[in-house]
């Protein structure tokens, strides 16, 4: 027996019939739905954040103290190590995303993430079992990248199909809105705790609720996500017609051409991100002897400047396209990349003016980022291509991007970083020119 959907396509029984279509869901469904995605978003970005910030605490339990800097780098190299493990994640995530529902992929790897959170929290120290603590916690950091690698990219794929076309740039906007409220709040958490406890209590023990409060959101989002419904274009795939478009393989021009495309509109924004998001702070403390308090405090207050723009970009591109929306970003990027590096002294607000404006140009390209990642891979490979693709250029871009930066300072050429970033964004310009305008389209018939 079969019924349709929207007035679209049949819809066989034998899937499950609770929930499963965006588009036969009610609008409070698809609220509910975008509201479960977000704050597994949240606590995505907290955990991915809360390591970086507690790092000096993670060397002091879980290495040797005889050699503090020793320690500090093998801590940021475990960090480093979850970057190895996202495009796993987003392979192996998103091949469940495609076969099993966008649904269970995101219930499956909040799960990962509360338990790696968790993990992490009750870790005996080095000094309780020796080398084993540093390996178990490689091991939990492992475990987390891959959650994160699925997370993220099935994350982009869910909230671009249940929103309603027309609306789809402003909808996926609250990925990154969820992004920035992760990072703020474990900033916030660390703040809180360091300013009740003492430094002995954060070394011994204080650092461990960070981690836990991470478990407690995790067990919260995973409660919502299991209410939410299943979108309009994965159970257009299971359709009789869907599944014989699914048994034609994808050429390997068609592969070639969106994974490029994927990639190249990637990289600039991931070096952006990495450079005047995440370590914007740590890059005016280090090369500018910034105080540390008015470096996290210009940083946040940055940052929630961002979080007004992100859905009004993402509305933009609704109304202008996408097209037009990622060149106006590329265009900035590179007319702005020195000027902006340049606004930097030891004065915090100088931060505040420099990420603040950094911040407004990111947000113009992630607005829209979620919806033109949908939107530019077949809908038969959606979760595996943009999970795998999007990690891919984060790891090669964006977790390379602090270290380079950082390296090239220390040999006196800081500008060729920044032309670096340049090219980047020129080749995000050629790529957006190249591109179809997908802003709109039908994410169940995209080829």
């Amino acid at each position: 027996m079969e019924t349709t959907v929207g007035n679209r396509m049949p819809v066989d029984h034998h899937v499950d019939p609770v929930h499963l279509a965006s588009g036969g869901a009610s609008a409070a469904d698809r609220k509910r739905s975008l509201k479960a995605a977000a704050v597994g978003n949240i606590l995505e970005w907290y955990d991915w954040t809360i390591y970086s910030t507690f790092s000096i605490y993670l060397a002091g339990a879980f290495f040797s103290k005889s050699d503090p800097t020793s320690a500090f780098l093998s801590t940021l190299a475990i960090f480093a190590g979850g970057f190895l493990a996202r495009p796993i994640g987003g392979y192996i995530f998103g091949r469940m995303a495609d076969g099993k529902g966008r649904k269970m992929a995101l219930v499956t790897t909040m799960i990962m993430l509360a338990m790696t959170s968790l993990g992490i929290a009750l870790l005996p120290s080095y000094a309780e079992i020796g080398s084993w603590a540093s390996l178990a916690l490689f091991l939990m950091r492992i475990l987390q990248g891959f959650a994160h690698g699925g997370e993220s990219g099935v994350s982009y794929v869910y909230v671009a199909e249940i929103a309603p076309r027309e609306r789809r740039g402003l909808w996926a906007s609250s990925v990154y809105i969820s992004v920035i409220l992760g990072v703020m709040l474990a900033t916030g958490v660390a703040a809180a705790l360091s300013a009740l406890l003492t430094k002995e209590d954060m070394g011994e023990w204080g650092w461990r609720v960070g981690f836990a409060l991470g478990a407690v959101l995790g067990i919260y989002a995973l409660f919502m996500r299991r209410k939410a419904v299943e979108t309009e274009a994965f159970v257009a795939l299971k359709t009789e017609d869907k599944l014989k478009a699914v048994s034609q393989k994808l050429s390997k021009r068609t592969i070639l051409k969106f994974s490029l495309l994927v990639i190249a509109l990637n990289a600039a924004m991931n070096v952006w991100y990495y450079i005047w998001v995440a370590f914007a702070p740590a890059m005016a403390i280090s090369a500018y002897n910034m105080d540390p308090k008015g470096a996290y405090t210009s940083s946040l207050i940055a940052q929630a400047i961002a979080l007004v723009f992100i859905p009004i970009f993402g509305h933009m591109s609704d109304r202008i396209g996408r097209r037009k929306t990622v060149m106006t970003f590329a265009l900035l990027v590179g007319v702005m990349a020195i000027p902006i590096q340049m606004m930097l002294s030891e004065q915090p607000w100088s931060l505040l003016l420099a990420q603040g404006l950094g911040l407004v140009i990111w947000s113009i390209g992630v607005g829209q980022y979620p919806a033109l990642m949908a939107e530019l891979v077949p809908a038969r490979v959606r979760g595996v291509g943009v999970g795998v693709l999007t990690s891919v250029a984060i790891g090669l871009f964006g977790g390379t991007a602090p270290y380079l930066n950082t390296w090239l300072r220390s040999i006196n050429a800081s500008w060729a970083f920044q032309a670096y970033i340049i090219v980047l964004a020129v080749i995000a310009l050629v790529a957006a020119f190249s591109m179809k305008e997908t802003a709109g389209m039908d994410l169940k018939e995209s080829t």
